[in-house]
């Protein structure tokens, strides 16, 4: 162990030293929101692509039921634990359904749920309380390092944070002191990766990042159970996370404020399965066409201007025989698509919708270009305005968008998406399962073995 104490020792002492009694009636309320809206996200990326062929090739390995082996949220199906994580995460993160955190530009629970809940499956004899507190901690240190950058996104942010906060996740579940939880996220650390290539040309891959991450967090939070003696500076290091992912950083603002600052309350939800960049977009052309009884027939184009980060994430065109990754990171199609059908739904990113020429006409009519805004991690504020047919110009600035702390989804909208999720799923979570996860999560505190919510999320094929 080094003399010099680097920034991931308070991580790793929050995860360690936290407690359920601990946490704020504000932080257990969100936590628990998202614990649900989780358990849906990734029902209904068990309806996604590549979801067959990606348990597929991990069950090729062999999969023991007796030994270590962790439920497939939906699908019940069996793998052993790191590859059960994957899969996991993989489900909750390829309909870009699951919430995010905006200042960090990090989807906290993609990585964390996956592994999480392998882990749950896998170890046992976690508690409602004992989850809900490593879910806490996980998203403290993975939107922490999110908040703490103040450099443009380089690699893929919520597969490599994602990853660091899933393996203190885990190494608090295992029970790890604060040694133990570093170990845990150095070992995360040496097999990280998450290339923004795969969000550049819409590919299936990024999704598959915040799998890999999970199933990284797995396999460090059991070495790191079993003793591994792992690098030490692996966020402040010559080599360290902030030296080659990130750049330009302020750590002390984040670690000062742990235990008192619960990035889980900051956390926003996605009413829409589209990047969270093309929300404001949505936002802003639900706003003008609902305060002005415009209807989608009545638009020639639509114009935008949004900070760099939004731009960079979402301002690709739409293009005949786009593949719905890439639909759903372009803001031209999220656009045209909320102006014709009045929202942006699952549906929307079936073939034929992706090939719908009303859709793709309109589409080539949205312009979205780079404001002056100077925050390079960015998302609002963002103008939009509709020119209309008969020549009117309506605009409004989108500051806050929906979904976000202050402009929350109602509990009637939060759990009828859950609800949607779970139908959706493939195979469908029965209604009475959907029901009962509600009613559970609820009462999370209450629940002595976790476990009881995959018996209901990932029923026995």
């Amino acid at each position: 162990m080094t003399d010099r104490r680097d920034a991931v020792w308070d991580f790793a002492e929050h995860a360690a030293g936290l407690a359920y009694e601990d946490l704020p009636p504000e932080a257990v309320r969100a936590a628990k929101t998202f614990l649900l809206d989780s358990i849906g996200v990734c029902a209904v990326g068990s309806a996604g692509p590549w979801v067959d062929e990606l348990y597929a090739s991990q069950a090729a390995f062999g999969v023991d039921p007796a030994a270590g082996s962790a439920r497939v949220l939906a699908s019940g199906r069996r793998l052993p634990a790191p590859a059960a994580a994957l899969v996991n995460a993989y489900q909750i993160h390829n309909s870009e359904f699951d919430c995010v955190h905006e200042g960090a530009v990090v989807h906290p629970m993609a990585v964390a749920f996956g592994a999480v809940m392998a882990g749950v499956d896998a170890w046992g004899g976690v508690s409602g309380k004992d989850l809900l507190t490593a879910l806490v901690a996980g998203i403290d240190v993975a939107a922490g390092l999110g908040v703490a950058s103040k450099a443009p996104i380089r690699f893929f942010r919520p597969a490599t944070a994602g990853g660091f906060g899933a393996a203190a996740a885990l190494a608090r579940l295992k029970g790890l002191d604060a040694e133990g939880v570093v170990n845990a996220m150095s070992a995360a650390y040496a097999q990280m990766g998450g290339t923004m290539q795969a969000h550049t040309e819409g590919s299936i891959v990024l999704a598959m990042q915040a799998g890999f991450n999970a199933r990284n967090a797995v396999l460090a939070a059991e070495m790191a159970a079993r003793g591994l003696d792992a690098p030490k500076e692996v966020l402040e290091g010559a080599y360290g996370y902030f030296a080659l992912f990130e750049g330009e950083h302020d750590l002390s603002a984040v670690t000062s404020t742990l235990g008192r600052t619960w990035r889980v309350t900051e956390v926003a939800h996605k009413p829409f399965p589209s990047g969270r960049a093309t929300h404001g977009l949505i936002d802003g052309v639900l706003t003008l066409m609902r305060d002005n009884g415009v209807s989608g027939a009545d638009i020639d184009r639509i114009e935008a201007r949004t900070p760099s980060l939004t731009h960079r994430l979402v301002g690709r065109p739409a293009k005949a025989g786009m593949t719905v990754n890439y639909a759903r990171l372009s803001g031209q199609y999220a656009a045209a698509t909320a102006a014709l059908t009045g929202g942006v739904g699952i549906a929307d990113f079936a073939p034929q919708a992706l090939a719908d020429p009303a859709r793709l006409a309109l589409a080539a009519g949205v312009d979205i270009a780079v404001d002056d805004n100077p925050d390079p991690n960015a998302f609002t504020p963002i103008s939009v305005a509709l020119v209309l047919k008969d020549g009117q110009r309506l605009e409004t600035v989108v500051e806050t968008v929906y979904g976000a702390p202050g402009r929350p989804m109602t509990e009637t909208a939060h759990l009828a998406k859950f609800r949607g999720n779970c139908a959706a799923a493939s195979p469908a979570l029965p209604p009475e399962h959907a029901e009962q996860l509600i009613a559970m999560v609820e009462c999370i505190e209450d629940v002595a073995d976790a476990r009881a919510l995959l018996d209901l999320a990932a029923p026995a094929p």
